[in-house]
């Protein structure tokens, strides 16, 4: 039986839940979709069991943050912005295979207003290849060279802490 046709899609809008970011960014870190748990927080990785943050702070070498208002502080501090590729879609739950009618957000616009942003990095694959789809039409070079790291939701056990941390140390590499 088709696995789609016994989930259950909703419209996942990013409407309320801008990016983050300063004139001081250097930095830029995609996600694909703000998961469930986000959405209802609105906010970026507020599933309990995701590791992003839990990764950008050992990246830093700083205390995990636990409040929102700490988050923001955090990535801003260390000149990181983050936001999503995808604006609206549909989608069965927060499993990025099954996102269809994407419309994105307005990423290029994005890099032209804070021209500091030399890096961009996404996380996960379903956010890179949109990325990538997103860019053949506006062919962006800070786009074209983003780099892919891996996706620190819990539906990605398969890869340790250490890992992440080790991947998304990457980041620190082009703020330095």
């Amino acid at each position: 039986m088709n696995n789609r046709a016994t989930n259950t899609f909703r419209h996942a809008t990013h409407d309320n839940v801008p990016p983050i970011i300063d004139g001081r960014c250097t930095v830029l870190l995609l996600g694909s979709m703000l998961s469930p748990k986000s959405a209802e927080a609105s906010f970026y990785y507020a599933h309990p069991q995701n590791r992003f943050w839990r990764v950008l702070s050992a990246v830093f070498g700083c205390e995990c943050p636990s409040t929102n208002q700490e988050k923001i502080n955090l990535a801003l501090s260390h000149r990181v912005a983050l936001w999503d590729v995808i604006s609206s879609c549909d989608i069965s739950g927060a499993s990025d295979s099954t996102i269809t009618n994407v419309k994105y957000n307005d990423i290029s616009g994005l890099l032209e207003r804070y021209k500091n942003i030399t890096s961009v990095f996404t996380t996960g694959g379903k956010a890179h290849e949109l990325l990538m789809r997103y860019n053949q039409d506006i062919n962006n070079s800070v786009i074209s060279n983003a780099m892919r790291l891996p996706s620190t939701s819990p539906q990605n056990c398969k890869i340790k802490l250490e890992e992440l941390i080790a991947a998304y140390s990457a980041i620190a590499k082009c703020i330095n």
